[in-house]
């Protein structure tokens, strides 16, 4: 992995105009009359700089502003303020170029279309990216081995397993083999053989192709088994950037434990020191 910077965020914000309409009827007749917005900040001056070929773990809970970033890097919103760079493209200017660089995957949303097998949505997607056919072919044939999909190809997307869905969501995200992909819960609702089999795939390819890679989960065992670094957000401010086990550190759950022990009836210290420590 070199030092060269891929991914440049600085003080990015976002800010969404939301619609607040009084409840029931009357409310409904005055937002006719009178509209009211409130600003929702989503992304509150998130700077964080990632080089290329990094695995990078990107978390926080629901309603942090990852899906937010994701769709900021990926040039599918203007950003309100800030600066996003990625490999020197400004993403919302969806240059050809940078288009053809990088590829976003969104576990919760299908690409492909539903009623059709996977392989016409790849040759579909083959003319989008105007990728010589006979080479489409054969990476098609080599990441459906890799998958383990290779059955499955002339199949209905609607017809397939969870499971299946998402490795042809993969394949087609990468069939223009990108240098930047976001990963936004690749495994969300994937069994754990499923998931087991979507994480090595990710790992060797960011391997073998040296691509940078962003990855958000919920399942912390995707961040463990793939992310030597984390990026934590929590209400769409920068909460912690460093390595898996300081993030373990810094986040995990801590109880305190009180108890009351008559004189004669105190356990052995060695004994309660088993279950964590003791003031």
């Amino acid at each position: 992995m070199g030092n060269e910077t891929a991914i440049h965020v600085s003080s990015l914000r976002k800010v969404f105009k939301v619609h607040r309409k009084e409840p029931g009827l009357w409310g409904s007749v005055k937002a006719l009359v009178h509209r009211r917005y409130d600003n929702v900040e989503a992304v509150k001056g998130l700077s964080f700089d990632l080089a290329r070929g990094e695995l990078v773990g990107f978390l926080g809970p629901n309603g942090a502003g990852k899906t937010t970033t994701l769709k900021m890097l990926s040039g599918l919103l203007y950003p309100s303020s800030g600066e996003a760079t990625v490999l020197g493209f400004t993403p919302h200017k969806r240059e050809y170029p940078f288009l053809r660089s990088i590829s976003l995957v969104m576990g919760q949303k299908n690409q492909l279309w539903w009623d059709l097998p996977a392989w016409d949505g790849f040759l579909l997607n083959q003319e989008i990216y105007q990728l010589d056919r006979e080479k489409t072919k054969k990476r098609i044939d080599s990441l459906a081995e890799w998958l383990e999909v290779k059955d499955q190809l002339k199949i209905q997307v609607r017809k397939l397993s969870l499971g299946e869905r998402m490795k042809m969501e993969l394949i087609a995200a990468l069939l223009h083999e990108p240098n930047i992909v976001f990963l936004d819960e690749p495994t969300i609702g994937l069994d754990v053989t499923a998931q087991r089999k979507i994480r090595n795939f990710i790992r060797e390819y960011n391997r073998d192709s040296g691509a940078t890679i962003l990855l958000t989960s919920h399942y912390m065992a995707d961040i463990a088994e793939l992310c030597k670094r984390v990026i934590v957000i929590g209400n769409g401010q920068l909460l912690y950037d460093g390595d898996l086990t300081g993030v373990i550190e810094r986040f995990s759950d801590e109880k305190l434990v009180g108890a009351d022990f008559p004189m004669d009836g105190m356990p052995p210290r060695e004994e309660l020191e088993r279950l964590g420590t003791v003031t």
